[in-house]
């Protein structure tokens, strides 16, 4: 007999929310299209949200995830220095991907600058630079400051392991629609942020604003887009669950309508792409100079 086979996105049934897709269903040498209901962004965030801690349990759950967290916690109180960090692959790569710079994983010399120079000093690497995610690590894995007791902090250890496992989800619901993943980026993100550079300065920040607040993605300079942020939104409430909630709830409910109302195949924002890529060399000597000094 032959087997049933389905191609297209699974149906996601939800009586409110939702919008329609088709998926083309092959039973016994013959095709058909049936249509179902596809829960839209807003929904889809809402419901992800309502039971979050559930959803981090299952992404821990995953054999893969598992397996290369429990590694980590056995082995990362070995780690004495930067040398052993940086030399034990595994280890290296699963702290990297918790703070978002898998695509800087072969970057090993520019991380070890970050880290040998720390935090601690306002001139160090980590603290010129604009993206604030080399910032994040040089705190946590602070070998400059802290030497070989380093990884003895809850930071370095389950801290580090959380950090991962909010990665992951977040990767996951962008593999169903990318703008979950990015809301829940700027959820988790909203708290640290402490001006329109802290926006600017992130790709995918960036995006969740620009469609929030109605900011034309191109066409204007970024000493306009950060007039339009601040005139905009007050950075500060950000911190307020309430008004972050009803930030999330606008931004949600605007993504069909700029992603052409397609919220499985809307082009993405990757959230470890290199910033280089998303914001162009010119932008980054911009906020470098804001960073160093200038406007804030």
């Amino acid at each position: 007999m032959e087997k049933l086979v389905v191609s297209g996105a699974c149906p996601k049934l939800k009586p409110v929310g939702v919008s329609f897709g088709q998926a083309t269903i092959r039973i016994l040498g013959r095709q058909f299209v049936e249509t179902f209901p596809v829960l839209s962004t807003n929904a889809s965030f809402k419901l992800l949200n309502r039971d979050l801690g559930r959803s981090l349990s299952q992404v821990a759950d995953a054999a893969d995830v598992k397996r290369e967290s429990a590694y980590y916690l056995a082995n990362i109180v070995k780690v004495k220095s930067i040398d052993d960090f940086l030399k034990n692959d595994r280890l290296y790569n699963f702290a990297m991907q918790a703070f978002g710079m898998k695509d800087m994983i072969y970057a090993k010399a520019f991380v070890r600058k970050v880290l040998t120079d720390g935090i601690d000093n306002s001139k160090s690497f980590a603290n010129q630079l604009a993206d604030p995610r080399f910032r994040e690590l040089a705190e946590t894995f602070n070998f400059a400051r802290y030497g070989g007791t380093t990884t003895v902090f809850d930071r370095t250890q389950q801290g580090t392991v959380d950090r991962f496992l909010r990665a992951r989800l977040e990767e996951r619901a962008g593999q169903d629609n990318e703008g979950v993943r990015l809301a829940l980026y700027f959820q988790r993100k909203a708290p640290e942020i402490d001006s329109a550079l802290g926006i600017l300065a992130d790709p995918a920040l960036l995006r969740v604003a620009q469609i929030a607040l109605g900011i034309p993605a191109s066409g204007a300079n970024i000493d306009k887009q950060a007039e339009s942020i601040a005139r905009k939104l007050d950075v500060e409430s950000l911190k307020d669950p309430a008004k972050l909630a009803k930030f999330l709830d606008r931004f949600t409910s605007l993504w069909e309508a700029s992603s052409g109302g397609n919220t499985e195949s809307a082009p993405r924002i990757l959230l470890t792409q290199p910033l280089e890529f998303s914001i162009g060399p010119e932008t980054l000597m911009k906020l470098q100079s804001w960073r160093m000094g200038g406007q804030r």
